[in-house]
């Protein structure tokens, strides 16, 4: 959302509109997806693949770009900039995301990779979350998103021959729970429209206050799984760099409040795996 000035401000508003753009594409949502892949394949020890990390966006960008189209009487409500977006662009980018979906099916089905019967659960969680409406119920929601996000290590695991070798298993515990989180986070924005389809969610059914203390509650208990893990020696020191995901979660946790600009959300805390990723690399290269 830009701020009444921007326009006196001609580069603060080209980027503004830039990340706009990203954020309801569904590109940098898909980036972000992609992001807890790579950050996977670093952190066990694995080479990044270009096809796996493919994959992961192709099927992210279908997913989000379905739900946008089916949520929109939400949006309109919620996000009106996304809605209208959507209603411009909303099923080009939707062909889009069917059309690498497909891609990646294929390609992974030609090249005889183990995990290709995997691609079928984007779907599945697209159809149920999309087009059942099983978001309805509390909390149900946020956990098919943390469990989707969190599908996402088992798939590395599962695309490189691994197995489910602890870093792999702590991962996708670790994402399935602080995605869940972020999804509770997020949900402050959408109170009204949520309210209105008669959605339940944390925040409507516990209220804004108790959802960011419950969501710092819980980051706080797995900054301490973390740190015990790597005591125990279960986790390789280099996990400790989760501790900066965890800070940066805590950090904006406070500032989530029904006013914030979609980009607040859809940047900042989409963003949180970018960061994580960041520092992964930084970390490797050092």
């Amino acid at each position: 959302m830009r701020t009444p000035h921007s326009s006196e401000h001609p580069a603060l508003a080209a980027l503004e509109a830039a990340v706009e753009l990203l954020v309801h594409s569904n590109l940098f949502i898909s980036a972000a997806a992609t992001s807890v892949a790579l950050s996977t394949m670093l952190l066990v020890g694995l080479a990044p693949d270009p096809l796996a990390l493919f994959i992961v966006f192709a099927a992210t960008l279908f997913v989000y770009s379905l739900n946008r189209i089916t949520d929109i009487d939400e949006d309109r409500e919620n996000v009106p900039s996304r809605a209208d977006f959507t209603e411009r662009y909303g099923r080009v980018l939707l062909f889009a995301g069917v059309v690498l979906y497909l891609l990646a099916i294929v390609g992974a089905i030609a090249l005889g990779l183990p995990g290709a019967p995997f691609l079928a659960l984007p779907a599945v969680a697209a159809t149920l979350y999309s087009l059942f409406h099983v978001k309805r119920i509390l909390l149900v929601k946020n956990l098919i998103v943390g469990v989707s996000w969190g599908i996402i290590p088992l798939g590395v695991g599962v695309y490189y021959g691994t197995g489910t070798r602890a870093g792999i298993l702590v991962l996708s515990v670790f994402f399935t729970t602080m995605l869940t989180v972020a999804a509770a986070v997020f949900d402050v924005k959408d109170i009204e429209g949520d309210r209105a389809e008669g959605i339940r969610t944390a925040p409507i059914v516990f209220g804004v206050r108790a959802t960011k203390v419950g969501s710092l509650v819980v980051t706080a208990a797995v900054a301490v799984g973390v740190v015990s893990l790597v005591a125990a020696g279960v986790l390789a020191r280099r996990f400790l760099v989760l501790l900066g995901f965890l800070v940066y979660v805590a950090a904006y946790t406070p500032f989530a409040t029904r006013d914030r600009g979609p980009l607040f959300y859809g940047f900042v805390i989409d963003g949180e795996h970018v960061f994580l990723a960041a520092l992964v690399v930084v970390m490797e290269a050092l």
